[in-house]
Order: structure tokens, then sequence, then C-alpha cells
């Protein structure tokens, strides 16, 4: 997110948030005719982060002729801009606006009751949008883990965006773990993005398309402690807005090895992202910390 605020660099923030205000008024085609020109002025610009997801796709996708993986990199960015400026009507706009642009299906069932759940929200850049769905529809106080912004104007922003429809705690890293799994056991739904390279702490090394990468196991971590089935959730950019597809909750998971369970999501995620390969979070850098004595590969 710090990224794209880069871009405004120039801008004060008021000024730039108050664009995004403005950009809730026009209608959704325009919203994301802006996106995609964005999306090529960043692909042209932010050489770095192009590389950056040159190589993640080198890795992930050797299959890909280098003509397929440059096509999918522009792709990759016009996706995520148009998911940055649809933040402005997410956040801004009426909610019957949100609720007609947003639709929620699949196992929506999975998402009531009380049962201990743990909702499986991987980095597709369609995620706010996942947190808009559910909160507008399933009348049931859920919870995250949120890392605060350098810029105090920015986090606000952020937080009262993602928590305008109610129904969100946040919890801070500082927290630590006792009140999330507390908030878990007491039916409160645990949101979480485990499928970032958060460093060597705590991470495990286990395959993500086949190449090792450092991922953290609290997935299967806070489904034993929270004893929580894992409902995974997937938001897809569609032309009307988003479709937000509730899986089926896992069967089997976790079981007694959390390296073995982090494998596992790694390896569900892989295909998760194959149906829509152009709409994930590749400006990450995903393979950044390496095994002991492995090059770095950006």
């Amino acid at each position: 997110m710090k990224s794209i605020f880069q871009l405004f660099s120039d801008l004060p923030t008021h000024a730039s948030i108050v664009l995004m205000r403005l950009l809730a008024l026009l209608p959704l085609s325009w919203v994301r005719a802006l996106g995609t020109a964005l999306g090529w002025l960043l692909y042209a610009l932010v050489s770095a982060r192009r590389r950056v997801v040159q190589v993640n796709l080198a890795l992930c996708f050797p299959e890909l002729s280098l003509t397929e993986r440059t096509r999918l990199t522009r792709q990759i960015f016009i996706c995520f801009s148009q998911a940055w400026l649809d933040r402005s009507w997410l956040w801004h706009a009426p909610a019957s606006t949100v609720a007609r642009r947003v639709r929620l299906t699949g196992a929506v069932d999975e998402l009531s009751g009380t049962d201990p759940t743990v909702i499986f929200l991987p980095h597709f850049v369609g995620l706010d949008a996942a947190w808009a769905g559910v909160t507008l529809r399933v009348p049931r106080l859920s919870t995250t883990i949120y890392t605060d912004q350098s810029n105090k104007l920015v986090d606000s922003w952020i937080l009262r965006g993602r928590q305008r429809f109610g129904n969100l705690r946040l919890f801070g890293r500082i927290d630590g773990v006792r009140p999330i799994v507390a908030a878990l056991r007491e039916g409160q739904p645990l949101y979480l993005l485990p499928d970032m390279d958060f460093g060597p702490d705590e991470s495990v090394f286990v395959p993500f398309f086949g190449i090792n990468a450092a991922t953290v196991p609290s997935l299967s971590r806070f489904a034993q402690l929270g004893r929580a089935k894992v409902v995974p959730l997937l938001p897809r950019i569609t032309p009307d807005g988003y479709e937000v597809e509730v899986m089926p909750a896992w069967d089997d998971f976790p079981s007694s090895d959390p390296v073995a369970d982090t494998a596992l999501m790694n390896a569900r995620l892989g295909a998760y992202i194959k149906s829509m390969p152009a709409q994930y979070f590749w400006v990450h850098k995903r393979f950044k910390t390496r095994p002991e004595g492995e090059a770095s590969v950006y």
C-alpha cells in the first residue's frame, strides 16, 4: 500500500484522499478505465517493482514464454491499480452501491452460526472487497491482525474504510496471540493473510509453486489454538464489481504437523492463483527470505 502512495508523493495526503472520495462518485466503468491507465503508467515507470513481478512469474510459471509473462505482468499492474482505485467506492460510496457491486457466492453458510472459524484470505488484489462483502451481509463480529501504516492520516483512512460497515475488529501485532485466540473461541471469525514473506522469524520453508518460500505457519497455529475450521475466501474482480467466493471448510485441516499444514496451504493457494493469476499480489517479494546459503533471487 505504501508504494502506490509514492505515486502521489507530490500531493498532500489530504488531497489524495479527497481524490478517492471524488472517484467514488463516478460510474464503475470510468473508475476501471482510470485503473487501466494507472496500471499502464505504473508498469512503465516503476521498473524495480516490475522486475519483482517478472522474477516471481519466471519462478512460478516457468512454462510460460517471455512474451506470455510480459503480457501477464501488464495485466497484474492493471488489476492491482483497478483494485486500488476501487477502494474509492468500497470505502466512500453508499452501502447500496457496494452491496450491488460486491456479490457473495459459494458456501456462505460456512460464515453463519458461532463455530470458531479462521478465514483464509490470500493476498488477491480484491481482498478489501472481500471484507466489505462479508461485513455487509454477515452480522457477526470478526477480527483480523493489522499493521499500522507509517503515515497516520493514511492509517486512519484505511482503518475507517475497512471498518465502515462495522463487524470488524482489528488487533495490532503488539497485542499478542492470547486476545486473538480468546475472540476466536468466542465465535468471532479471524481473517488471516499468511501468504506473504514476513521474514525468517517464526517462518518455515515450504514449497510455493515448487520453490522453497518462508511462510508463517499461523493458519495451522490459530486453527489449532482456536479449535476452529478453516474457510478460504477468494475475491475476484469482475466487470461489474467483485465476486467473493466462500469456499467450503477444509475437512483435513489442521493436522498435528504445522509444517505439513503450511505446505498444504501453499499448495492449495497455488491452485487458487492459477485460476486468476493476474489478480494475485505478485508485486510482493515473495521469495525475499532465502534458506541459509542461497543467494537472493531479486
